[in-house]
């Protein structure tokens, strides 16, 4: 923890030295706020008649080295409200200035807890706040409330890496501001680790390697944020959607189909009208019907639930369905497989009694245990339980319940997890599945949530021993997430070096020579292949067999068969295999045996090749 604390000291102080720097750079710079963010740090800045650029990093960087090496004091000092807004007046700081005006009148500085008439007003009448801190390294001095390291010379090792536009407070209507953006970490080999790290994200960039495996494209005439799959990428998605309806089946699970739109006051009954103002909407060209393509999928499969009397004799009814939901994002805020406008979930949804939560919980979380062990990522728990305020519906003592369950479940099956309190859905607990990939990088990926409000709201029921009519629960669930967002990650997470089951392309015949014996026979083991369901492709093109073999490389297929005269007289092949599935050296065998080992590699989904 204090390790912790201390990398944020630096990182924080790293903020005011580059801040310092631009001032002795550019003295008429006026400036915003300067937080620390993950992995370091980053300052508004608004330089009249200036834009910094890349080219301009390594002077601020040189300057930031000076003001580090005369090890300047970081000297914390206090001034009332009205003394501190004088200072920012005279300093030349309207953005400073503003925020002393918003800490006076309302306490805070925070644009979301202000109301409109707050920001940027001057404030009148009683000051919430009465004095505020300051902190001076050299003839700099900022509005902060620390904390800092000792002197500017305790900062470890630091690297501007971009600067990008900003409206002040994220407010549109504001002026934009540049923000420059710096990495800092306790050494220089932690922060050549991390700048490692980062080259190598950019060679796994899914959106990279996307392209160069011919998996997804985007068409303008379609839409930003609305991927298109390639037949090779099609393959991946449905490998990996099969695999999840297979685990889902087993553990009894029914498939259902719902529309992809429905009309507004279905998502208005169950609050998800006003939850997502991002919607799509659409009207009906023969009435004044109002539509709208689905955001999520649960009220659709409350209906079903809904058609016809249940008893508990039923319970637990277990939904799932593959389809596809939609919301407006921002355009700024789409990226590749990352965050898009039409994403496919593995969702399902459980209606049961309270009592049976733990046991459904329990089964869904072997579900996860057994697909991240497959996929080769390991992850934790966030469980998500609601703290002591009023936001939250249903009540207390069910919630403690659920909680518990939860919490229990975890334990038993002995998951590594951690509980973060208040950030339930005001509906109900759940459990986020955080997955890290191969470059150390944390994801959010599966969750699964109890909802107490939703069957509240749709007056769901069933009928238990006594005949009375009851509530059910329900819980909402997804294994993969977001089709596309777990092929973003899972993409970057192999380096698109797909194990053999998931592979587009499986199995890759090279013809040595154009002779009709070795045709024939190419075809032959195609064929074979194709029977036992294989993917498989041939390259007969008029090129050299090193070219053959660095194409299948360079399209990261797990196996290559080089065929000519030798295997078409011995009927056997000598597989060359992907470095990272290989095991041992490969052998020559039987065609026929090779292509059953790598049917069964596929069926049984391993990482590593059994040849």
């Amino acid at each position: 923890m204090k390790e912790t604390e201390n990398l944020h000291a630096m990182r924080h102080s790293l903020a005011h030295i580059m801040a310092s720097a631009v001032m002795k750079l550019w003295p008429k710079a006026k400036l915003g706020v300067g937080p620390v963010v993950e992995n370091g740090y980053y300052y508004d800045i608004d330089i009249p008649g200036v834009t910094i650029s890349e080219v301009d990093f390594k002077k601020i960087e040189k300057e930031m080295q000076s003001i580090i090496k005369a090890k300047q004091p970081f000297v914390q000092t206090k001034k009332p409200i009205d003394e501190a807004i004088s200072w920012a007046r005279s300093a030349g700081q309207p953005y400073k200035e503003e925020l002393l005006n918003d800490l006076k009148r309302a306490g805070t500085t925070v644009a979301k807890d202000l109301s409109a008439e707050e920001m940027g007003t001057l404030a009148s009448g009683d000051s919430k706040v009465s004095e505020v801190g300051f902190y001076t390294n050299g003839d700099f001095t900022d509005l902060c409330r620390g904390p800092h390291v000792g002197n500017t010379g305790e900062v470890g090792a630091f690297k501007l890496m971009r600067v990008a536009g900003a409206y002040w407070r994220g407010k549109e209507t504001n002026p934009q501001m540049q923000r420059l953006y710096g990495v800092a970490f306790a050494s220089k080999e932690d922060l050549k680790t991390y700048l490692d790290m980062l080259e190598e994200a950019k060679k796994r960039d899914h959106r990279r390697l996307g392209q160069e495996l011919d998996l997804f494209v985007f068409s303008d005439l379609v839409g930003s944020g609305l991927p298109m799959f390639t037949p090779r990428g099609t393959v991946i998605r449905e490998e990996i959607g099969s695999f999840s309806q297979e685990l889902q089946k087993n553990a009894g699970y029914q498939r259902v189909a719902i529309p992809h739109i429905a009309k507004t006051d279905l998502y208005k009954t169950s609050g998800h009208y006003d939850k997502y103002p991002e919607r799509f909407s659409v009207t009906s060209y023969e009435s004044d019907t109002e539509f709208m393509m689905k955001p999520m999928n649960c009220p659709h499969h409350t209906q079903i639930f809904a058609s016809r009397p249940r008893s508990y004799r039923e319970l637990p009814i277990r939904y799932m369905e593959n389809t596809t939901v939609y919301r407006d994002e921002k355009a700024g805020e789409l990226h590749g497989l990352s965050r898009v406008r039409g994403a496919t979930q593995d969702d399902a949804h459980v209606f049961c009694r309270i009592d049976q939560v733990e046991e459904e919980f329990s089964a869904i979380m072997n579900m996860i245990k057994e697909m991240y062990a497959v996929f080769d990522l390991k992850w934790k728990a966030r469980l998500s339980f609601r703290d002591n305020t009023d936001k939250y519906l249903g009540d207390k003592k069910l919630w403690e319940r659920a909680q518990k369950q939860i919490e229990d479940v975890t334990k038993n099956l002995s998951i590594d997890y951690f509980i973060a309190e208040g950030d339930a859905a005001f509906y109900g607990p759940k459990i986020d599945i955080m997955a890290t990939d191969a470059l150390g990088r944390e994801w959010q990926l599966a969750t699964e949530q109890l909802d107490f409000v939703q069957p509240e709201r749709f007056s769901l029921e069933y009928i238990d021993e006594e005949g009375n009519r009851k509530r059910p629960v329900m819980i909402h669930k997804a294994l993969l997430g977001s089709f596309e967002r777990f092929m973003a990650v899972y993409i970057e997470h192999t380096a698109g070096r797909f194990p053999v089951w998931v592979a587009p392309e499986q199995i890759r015949i090279a013809s040595v020579n154009q002779e009709d014996s070795t045709l024939e026979f190419v075809e032959k083991l195609r064929e074979s292949a194709v029977n036992l369901g294989l993917r498989i492709t041939v390259d007969n093109d008029n090129e050299s067999v090193g070219k053959k073999i660095r194409n299948a490389e360079k399209d990261k297929v797990p196996y290559m068969l080089v065929v000519g005269q030798k295997e078409v007289e011995s009927g056997e092949v000598t597989p060359r295999i992907r470095a990272d599935l290989q095991v041992e050296e490969p052998q020559s065998r039987p065609y026929e045996n090779f292509f059953k080992s790598v049917a069964n590699e596929a069926k049984s989904r391993v990482s590593k090749s059994s040849l």
